[in-house]
This record gives structure tokens, C-alpha cells and sequence, in this order.
């Protein structure tokens, strides 16, 4: 009797997560946010603040060192602090051109010189010049941080589908030892319901060979052992993806594929009303699993 497999300690990865993480600084706060679907490949879009755009390599660079497949959203956010003490760096040279250009206009048109709208003049006032180094570089231990959150959650989700198919594909070989069991007593019933055919004909031996090719003939039709085989041998495939360290995902979608097929097959040889039901039976545990499947990494 086949094992059943115990709740796995796998490395199954979901491809859905979320994380956010946030740090307060001296010059502002930052905020990383990102979210992961489905997907078949990487697939990494960004935001990112303007003062931040030099970063955008380095950024992904990072995230494909975490994440190999899936859509992956990523928005950082960055809200300047409130200075404490007001500084205000003029451009003195200009703003005394300026006045005395304005006082000129002025005393020809009779107007006067408003202070704000020499101030508001581009180039009068100075924003002190900023080393980004240390910002950038706090942005980027952030993101590491935000994507340690997402693995962990996308860990999180990868270790419930791990146990979902390991439970699934117990149910799937209780299916293939019933089908199993059967097949001794379908055959049994196949051979004597051509007895009760020749019964009806006189005992030649030609009617002897004609029953001898049916009943192989039917036997073919009904040998579904190498169809049993191979799902028993594919339940050892997604146990051993499953026990892996290494993304399963695809491996674990071609399975399915294979999986759906000897079910296929299980049911149009099917000469039982019980194995059918079993091959149906088949196909919803395998549908389950797929659905599952599409979101593993």
C-alpha cells in the first residue's frame, strides 16, 4: 500500500504577496510598496520618485536576485521632512540686478516693485544642494527589507498549496488502488459474459477462436495498467518537486498536464460504471491542483 505523504517541509513558492515597509529619516520618510500576481516570467514595473530614478537598475537588479517569476509592482514614496529652522539662500548678485532693473520699470510706468514677485524671479532663491548618496542608499536597504517580507509571505502562501497537493495526491492514488482492485473482477465478468455468448453457438472451433480474439480483444480495451502506472509514477514526480529546494512551478504544470491525460484516458477504456466515476474523480482532484499550480513559482 502506497504511503501517504505527510505534510511537506517544502520550498514551494506562491507567486502572490504583498509587503510594505516604511523608515523615517532626517531628510524625509520612505515607503516601499510591493505586490506580486501570477505570471510566467518576471515581469517588474516601477515607480519611483524623480529624485530616485538613478536608482531604477540597481533596483531591479535586486529584484530579480529575489524573485524569478511573477508580475511584480514595486512603487517607493518619499515625503520631505519639515525643516525645523527656515533657511533661505539668495543669489545676492542677481536679486541686486533684478531690484534695480524692477525700479527702473518702475519709475517709468509709475508702478511699484512687489518684494515676493523678485523672490518668485527662477534662479533668486537657492534650495541648498543635497547629498542624495545617503537616501538613495536607505532606499535600497528598505527595498531589500520590503522584499524579505514578500518572500516571507509568498513562503507563507507556496508551504498551504504544498500541503493542498500533497493532500490532493493522496486522494489520487486512493483513486488508482480502487481502480486497481477492480480490474481482477471486471475482467472475470468480461470473460464470462462471452462464455454466455458461445453458450448460444454450437461448440465449433471456429466459434472457439472468435471467443478466444474477443476476449483478448476486450482485455486490451479494458488494460488500463500502464495508465495506473504512470499516474502512480507522476504522484512520485510532485512529491519529489515538492521535497526540492528549487522553483517547481513549471515542472509541477507540466505534471498536471501529464496527469489530466492518463485520466482521460482512465475513462474512455473504462468498462465499469465505478472506475468511471473514479476517472471523474480524477479529473476534479487534478483540475484543483492545477487552478493551484498556476500561482507556484
Amino acid at each position: 500500500m502506497t504511503q501517504p505523504l505527510k505534510t511537506p517541509i517544502s520550498a514551494l513558492r506562491s507567486m502572490t504577496g504583498f509587503a510594505r515597509r516604511e523608515a523615517a529619516l532626517p531628510a524625509g520618510t520612505l515607503i516601499w510598496e510591493v505586490r506580486t500576481v501570477n505570471h510566467r516570467y518576471l515581469e517588474v514595473s516601477l515607480r519611483l520618485p524623480e529624485d530616485f530614478r538613478a536608482l531604477e537598475a540597481e533596483v531591479r537588479a535586486t529584484i530579480a536576485a529575489q524573485v524569478r517569476r511573477g508580475k511584480l509592482d514595486a512603487t517607493l514614496h518619499y515625503r520631505t521632512a519639515t525643516p525645523t529652522t527656515a533657511t533661505l539662500e539668495v543669489n545676492e548678485p542677481l536679486l541686486e540686478a533684478l531690484v534695480e532693473r524692477t525700479r527702473d520699470i518702475a519709475q517709468r510706468t509709475g508702478g511699484t516693485v512687489n518684494a515676493v514677485d523678485v523672490l518668485r524671479w527662477p534662479g533668486v532663491v537657492r534650495e541648498p544642494e543635497r547629498d542624495g548618496t545617503p537616501l538613495q542608499a536607505a532606499a535600497q536597504t528598505l527595498l531589500k527589507e520590503a522584499l524579505q517580507a514578500l518572500a516571507a509571505h509568498r513562503d507563507s502562501e507556496g508551504a498551504r498549496t504544498a500541503v493542498m497537493l500533497a493532500e490532493r495526491c493522496d486522494k489520487l492514488l486512493e483513486l488508482v488502488a480502487e481502480v486497481a482492485s477492480r480490474i481482477p473482477e471486471i475482467r472475470e465478468r468480461i470473460r464470462a459474459k462471452l462464455h454466455e455468448r458461445l453458450a448460444q453457438f454450437a461448440a465449433t472451433e471456429t466459434n472457439r477462436e472468435r471467443f478466444e480474439q474477443e476476449l483478448v480483444l476486450a482485455l486490451q480495451k479494458l488494460d488500463v495498467d500502464e495508465e495506473l502506472d504512470r499516474l502512480r509514477s507522476h504522484v512520485a514526480e510532485v512529491r519529489k518537486a515538492l521535497a526540492g529546494n528549487e522553483p517547481a512551478g513549471r515542472r509541477l504544470d507540466f505534471l498536471m498536464q501529464e496527469f489530466n491525460r492518463e485520466a482521460n484516458t482512465l475513462g474512455s477504456k473504462s468498462q465499469d460504471p465505478a472506475t468511471t466515476r473514479a476517472a471523474v474523480d480524477m479529473k476534479v482532484l487534478i483540475e484543483q491542483m492545477r487552478e493551484q499550480v498556476q500561482n507556484v513559482e
